[in-house]
């Protein structure tokens, strides 16, 4: 059974989001504090963390910096419907994906299953270990690591989902709403972002540029492209 932490002041919407998803199969743990919510969601004793971001004391922009600091363990934001602004904050600190308020219930267990699912690592399995090396990037698929230069670099689930699809494309144009519909699990909505701020966070981890060369470029319109000379994969 999978854990979820829900960190949310609003015991009611607590009690509602157990009621969501105990029957799907998920073990549910609501705190209403920031301080607490930080203290449990780094006790690696969850698998997914949904957080609100309008919490008394550490907001909840407070509360995913600094749980990020310490954990990749994925989370799903909770924003105000319309609220532009906090759902790019929160992707760029390094949210997973954001829902926002009110939600449709099966809308809020699909996106926590395309979260967690995007989160599993591989099943161990020698013959089915594959090493991708682009340039000066090195992804291994068995355990989701992913090195530049031999540096391990810190990449969420959706990062590294996303950085494996445009390794694998590498040279080619990858569509916005392929991106959206692999990585995220849905289909492209007009006016979202979500994409376009976690290729965002990985030119920031990965660096902009790569012997002098846009490391992922933007095709305006259309997509991204990763721009290195792709090296034959193991």
């Amino acid at each position: 059974m999978e854990r979820v932490l829900v960190i949310d002041d609003d015991v009611g919407l607590c009690e509602l989001v157990g009621e969501y998803l105990e029957p799907e199969g998920y073990a549910v743990e609501a705190i209403h504090n920031g301080e607490r919510g930080i203290d449990r969601a780094l006790s690696d004793e969850h698998d997914l963390v949904v957080l609100d971001v309008m919490l008394p004391g550490a907001n909840g922009f407070d509360v995913l910096r600094r749980i990020r600091a310490r954990s990749r363990i994925p989370i799903l934001m909770l924003t105000a419907r319309g609220d532009d602004v906090d759902r790019i904050v929160g992707l760029e600190i390094g949210a997973d994906d954001y829902l926002p308020k009110p939600f449709n219930p099966r809308e809020l267990v699909a996106r926590i299953r395309a979260v967690l699912r995007r989160a599993q690592p591989v099943e161990s399995n020698t013959s089915a270990r594959e090493t991708i090396r682009i340039g000066d990037i090195e992804m291994d698929s068995n355990t989701r690591n992913v090195r530049r230069s031999g540096e391990v670099i810190e990449l969420t689930g959706v990062e590294y989902d996303l950085l494996e699809i445009l390794l694998r494309n590498a040279g080619q144009i990858v569509k916005r709403e392929d991106l959206v519909k692999e990585v995220l699990g849905r289909e492209l909505s007009p006016f979202d972002r979500s994409i376009d701020m976690h290729v965002s966070n990985l030119r920031k981890k990965l660096g902009h540029q790569l012997n002098g060369l846009e490391r992922i470029k933007t095709i305006r319109g259309v997509g991204y492209i990763y721009g290195a000379a792709t090296e034959k994969s193991e």
